[in-house]
């Protein structure tokens, strides 16, 4: 009863925070609760949904974590304008100027 508690907590902390708390998003918490409050079956059905519970959760917050990896990296982002920016901002710092690059 403790396991499912606690995977029941962590279910509902990942939908919270990666899906949403708005009350647009209250059917998420409202399923997970109907689904935790079905009856299960048998005692390896039980088991098994936890387990998978528990894997649900982890499949969230593991996205959630490659997401802001991702982001934290600029993978998404073209960082030739922020590098041409830092490579002037260093140019000046010691009294030279880039020159202009030939667009044509």
């Amino acid at each position: 009863m403790a396991a499912a508690a606690a995977v029941y907590r962590r279910v509902l902390k990942a939908v919270q925070k990666h899906v949403g708390a708005g009350a647009s998003k209250q059917h998420f918490r409202d399923f997970v609760a109907a689904e935790f409050r079905a009856p299960a079956g048998t005692e390896a059905d039980a088991r098994a949904r936890l387990r998978l519970a528990g894997d649900y959760a982890y499949l969230l917050n593991s996205v959630h974590h490659h997401k802001d990896l991702l982001f934290s990296y600029n993978i998404a982002v073209d960082r030739s304008d922020e590098m041409k920016k830092i490579l002037n901002k260093s140019a000046a710092s010691v009294g030279l100027q880039l020159p202009d690059v030939y667009q044509p």
